[in-house]
């Protein structure tokens, strides 16, 4: 491989470094990325000395990539005991939501991506298994745990015909796909992208629907939300950004149907000036769940969640879920609500979600629908409730009956592993 792609990493690596440092000032993102990684491997050498036993490391992006890893971290930990994980993430997001995770020994901050970095980060950590979590691939790390012959595995991976893989300058990421002891794809089209570049994985669903399944199982009764939906149907909006938020709240205040609904919104970021935002936004009667009481609940129209870790739980009360994210990146996990059988809405950026897709792909499903449009919503809506609400029930069999058949992709990593005597 020309050394060239490796100077131009080293260039990109050193530009985002200093595109932290210029942005300091004014993103609270940058601040907690920087200050997170100061004296990280002083913490990290204070932290390994005490874990004695086999050491894996598993390493994900950000939040989402670690709701993939979780079902797994939490199965070894179950039929191994002694096994010690080290958790690392590279995203604030995802390290300040877990970074107190009780199901692992140690969370950490994974340090920028430099042959140094990668070298002392190894030799702190002395890691015997590597397990890295749908994608991000980071040069140094990867190929010094390949140097060193230590066992990398990427699971619940995803690729793009579109992705630099696959382009004629991807000879650097394409050598580190050779890194990995194995690849575990979520799909048969990952599976032949890859077959087409000269490597081979192994079909495998998605981590994310044994969590999901586990958390409807697990799920917590909100007494509140139940007294506040009462004999009303309910839309719940969540993991909204802005453009979700104005067009729910404009479903709210113009009120198509009625008074027939209720309304839940749970924003992305879960900060006083989006709350306040969504609030100054609602003509109706609304309140901060935080401030709803059981008592007075069934008194309101809307109800903003302005706490963290419930959303997953409130979708259970749902009649039909709108996720958010489909205006912007990419629309969010449309799989939590899913498993307890709700039809689910989104915008018109969904081609990086493999379930949304695949719902998509079955419209007499009535499960999932994709809208770009006020008017579209309403005609998403209208028609779940037409025929008596045949369609609704149609889709809240489907959605439901989607996530649990696909189950299972936590046992085969696990055995997987397991048969080459990692564990």
């Amino acid at each position: 491989m020309p050394r060239i792609y490796i100077f131009l990493y080293d260039v990109f690596i050193l530009l985002y470094r200093i595109g932290i440092l210029v942005s300091y000032p004014f993103s609270g993102r940058s601040r907690r990325w920087y200050d997170g990684r100061q004296k990280l491997f002083a913490r990290l050498r204070n932290n390994m000395k005490s874990l004695h036993g086999k050491k894996v490391w598993v390493h994900c992006a950000s939040l989402g990539e670690f709701e993939q890893a979780r079902p797994l971290i939490e199965l070894i930990k179950a039929r191994d005991p002694a096994v010690r994980i080290l958790l690392t993430f590279f995203s604030p997001s995802g390290y300040d939501v877990r970074r107190y995770y009780e199901g692992v020994d140690y969370v950490s901050y994974l340090p920028i991506d430099s042959l140094p970095n990668a070298v002392k980060f190894i030799r702190t950590v002395r890691p015997e298994l590597i397990i890295w979590v749908k994608y991000e691939y980071w040069y140094h790390f990867l190929r010094q745990l390949y140097i060193r012959k230590l066992p990398v595995i990427l699971v619940s991976a995803v690729f793009r015909r579109d992705q630099v893989f696959f382009r004629w300058y991807g000879d650097l990421h394409r050598e580190m796909l050779r890194y990995f002891r194995q690849i575990f794809v979520q799909n048969e089209e990952s599976r032949e992208l890859l077959r087409s570049i000269g490597f081979e994985a192994q079909v495998c669903a998605d981590t994310r629907f044994d969590r999901v399944a586990a958390i409807a199982e697990q799920r917590k009764d909100y007494d509140t939300i139940a007294a506040f939906k009462g004999d009303k149907k309910l839309i719940v909006a969540g993991s909204t950004w802005k453009k979700d938020v104005d067009l729910i709240c404009r479903l709210i205040n113009e009120d198509p149907f009625q008074g027939a609904f209720k309304y839940v919104i749970a924003p992305h970021d879960v900060t006083e000036e989006n709350n306040y935002y969504i609030v100054g936004n609602i003509a109706l009667s609304r309140g901060l769940f935080s401030r709803v009481t059981t008592q007075d609940a069934a008194d309101f129209d809307v109800i903003i969640i302005d706490g963290i870790g419930m959303l997953s739980s409130i979708y259970y009360y749902a009649d039909v879920v709108y996720v958010g994210g489909g205006f912007g990146a990419s629309v969010h996990n449309i799989l939590e609500p899913a498993v307890y059988g709700k039809p689910v809405i989104f915008g018109p950026h969904h081609q990086k979600s493999a379930e949304a897709l695949e719902l998509l792909s079955h419209p007499d499903w009535h499960a999932a629908h994709t809208i770009s449009s006020y008017d579209q919503l309403l005609d998403v809506i209208e028609d779940l409730y037409d025929n008596n609400g045949a369609h609704l029930r149609t889709g809240s069999e489907k959605a439901r009956e989607y996530v649990l058949s696909r189950t299972g992709g936590t046992e085969q990593i696990y055995t997987w592993l397991k048969s080459k005597n990692y564990f």
